[in-house]
């Protein structure tokens, strides 16, 4: 590998808190370490594309480890390897432009890339490293559904606005004696709705990993009744779905790599619970967009500083390839190869999502609590 005097991060798919902790950790550590240039790729893959960047020093970072979302800005809809051009009919086709991304980093002295993201941004980080590209990725998703790491950031900011938020809900279904129906991201897999639904005191908790009864949530509402408590919280996923029943697709983006828009359950789960309860009142919340903003938590600002500076200081010791990752309290590294493939299930496992595991630990305490996942 030839000698790194400059380096490129791209901050891809959603935005999350904790973007800015790792460009700030890339930034000053790229310069005051190693006296490189760095240049931050605007709106992820299609910043590359496009050869639009900005320089990034000592003063553009300054003040941002805080700040939620990603100074670079973001997007999810640009799969160099399968980039959509639009036909007069309105359909796409799809090619691959990545030689033209490569011919944009010669063209600016742009040496190897860090890139910042979830499974489809890390597979394009991957792709591009079969192509001779210096390439180190780090972990970014607030599902927490990537494998071979025990956390992302992101993630426990996101775990944070769930809970305020499931405590303050937890007021107004006491007050008014209701039923409150929440629905969170997670996309394909339930941790935010696990860990979150446990520290909100969730009565319910509906997963994408285990399918659910509506009768099963209406005999655990009837139970708390008997028992004198006229209120219930239920914490839905957007990919839970019904036994022998489907995920509920709220919309299909056209021209996205990850096309499939999940959401919408948690309403759906509403209106069937209403018809069959007749002595309360069942209200729905989306939190939606607001799990992803605000000030980073403390954990996600030094898990992203952390994840940078090693991103860095493994690409100067000849790294390629490769991921960091946490385990435990440490940061280490795995080969991206390891991490983008089929799916797997279990708390800490390689290749594909990393999926809650139903009989594991976690479930097993909310059960132990009296918390119902509807099975």
């Amino acid at each position: 590998m030839k000698q790194i005097k400059k380096i490129g991060i791209i901050t891809g798919g959603g935005d999350c808190s904790g973007l800015n902790a790792v460009i700030n950790g890339i930034t000053k550590t790229a310069i005051n370490t190693y006296g490189l240039e760095v240049i931050g790729y605007r709106r992820g893959y299609f910043g590359l594309y496009h050869n639009d960047f900005q320089v990034l020093d000592l003063k553009a970072v300054s003040g941002i480890m805080h700040e939620g979302g990603t100074i670079l800005k973001a997007s999810n809809k640009d799969n160099l390897f399968s980039y959509p051009f639009e036909k007069e009919d309105g359909s796409y086709d799809y090619k691959d432009v990545s030689d033209v991304a490569v011919e944009n980093m010669k063209k600016e002295g742009v040496d190897a890339l860090i890139v910042i993201g979830g499974d489809g941004t890390l597979t394009s980080a991957r792709d591009f490293h079969r192509k001779g590209i210096p390439v180190i990725g780090v972990p970014k998703t607030i599902d927490n559904d990537l494998p071979a790491t025990d956390v992302t950031f992101g993630y426990n900011t996101s775990l944070e606005t769930i809970t305020d938020a499931l405590d303050k809900i937890h007021t107004t279904a006491y007050s008014h004696d209701r039923i409150m129906v929440v629905e969170v991201m997670g996309r394909n897999t339930g941790w935010l709705a696990l860990e979150g639904g446990i520290a909100g005191s969730a009565d319910v908790i509906l997963l994408p990993e285990i399918p659910y009864s509506i009768d099963k949530i209406v005999d655990k509402i009837r139970d708390r009744d008997r028992h004198g408590k006229s209120f219930a919280i239920i914490v839905v996923s957007e990919g839970a779905k019904p036994k022998d029943g489907e995920v509920h697709v709220r919309e299909i983006v056209k021209d996205s790599a990850d096309n499939i828009r999940l959401g919408g359950i948690g309403d759906v789960v509403t209106r069937q619970l209403q018809a069959l309860i007749d002595n309360h009142e069942v209200r729905y919340t989306n939190l939606a967009y607001i799990q992803r903003g605000g000030i980073a938590s403390q954990f996600d600002r030094m898990i992203g500083l952390r994840f940078g500076v090693e991103a860095v200081e493994l690409l100067m010791d000849g790294g390629t390839g490769q991921m960091v990752r946490c385990r435990g309290r440490e940061i280490s590294y795995v080969p991206l190869e390891e991490v983008v493939g089929s799916g797997s299930t279990g708390e800490t496992s390689h290749g594909g999502a990393k999926y809650v595991d139903p009989k594991g630990q976690m479930v097993k305490a909310a059960k132990a609590i009296g918390i119902s996942f509807g099975d």
